[in-house]
């Protein structure tokens, strides 16, 4: 009997060390994506978490690899991706036809607004104001982001300035250096609720859907996210993981 439980607790405490052998030697799934944005990527503590790292956690489960997610600058994830330094980019990352040209996209898993934030206190109360003859406002965004590619084609380069991160941007218009800050809508509530003497304009600048960034001659994975995506729509477990931090209203 004694060496029946011998055996059966030997093999208790070599259960942790197989699964922990198992999980090494999954293949690696590498996310880019920029950690200030969110509910889709921020940090809580030193981990990165939202809807974008949970959704691509599933996915890599459902493709039998194990996820890494790289903090970078947003502007450099489409370069990433292109050249193979990153397997994939989540980044609450809009399909444009310039990125287009450089990377694959995935089906949609998500949808963006582009809002507008401003001060408490701004004579800016519309979308409207922004277009008004003889209006010379300055316009904060992301650089590389839809919200900077749209500003700069409306409103040209020299009304428009351009931020590493969202959090810089809402710097900017708080002291005063910008007048409003085009980024998208969940980010953007975020940043208000955070930060006193701002609000968020009631119309929306314009409407995306977030995609997921993927190299062009990897045809394969991209194949392999569609198909893991289709199935978490299904199962509802996609809308559960956007509802566990965007909340229906």
């Amino acid at each position: 009997m004694k060496k029946l439980f011998a055996l059966m607790l030997a093999l208790c405490l070599l259960v942790p060390c197989f699964a922990a052998l198992a999980e090494e030697d999954l293949p690696v799934l590498t996310m880019g994506t920029n950690a200030a944005f969110p509910p889709y990527e921020y940090y809580e503590g030193e981990e990165i978490v939202g809807i974008d790292a949970e959704v691509a956690a599933v996915i890599a489960e459902k493709l039998g690899m194990k996820l890494q997610i790289v903090d970078m600058d947003f502007s450099a994830i489409i370069g990433a991706v292109s050249t193979g330094k990153i397997d994939i980019g989540m980044a609450g990352m809009t399909v444009t036809e310039e990125r287009l040209q450089s990377v694959n996209f995935s089906d949609s898993y998500a949808k963006g607004i582009q809002a507008v934030i401003v001060t408490e206190d701004s004579p800016i109360a519309s979308i409207d104001d922004l277009y008004a003859e003889g209006a010379n406002y300055k316009i904060g965004v992301q650089e590389a982001t839809t919200g900077d590619i749209y500003c700069t084609d409306g409103f040209g380069e020299d009304n428009v300035l351009k931020y590493k991160t969202g959090p810089d941007a809402v710097e900017a218009l708080k002291s005063g250096k910008v007048q409003c800050v085009i980024i998208d809508n969940e980010p953007a509530k975020a940043f208000v609720a955070a930060n006193e003497g701002l609000k968020i304009l009631d119309s929306s600048y314009a409407d995306e859907d977030y995609a997921i960034a993927v190299a062009l001659e990897n045809t394969e994975l991209l194949e392999k996210i569609n198909a893991a995506l289709a199935e978490l729509i299904q199962d509802g477990t996609l809308a559960a993981i956007v509802e566990k931090y965007i909340p229906a209203e």
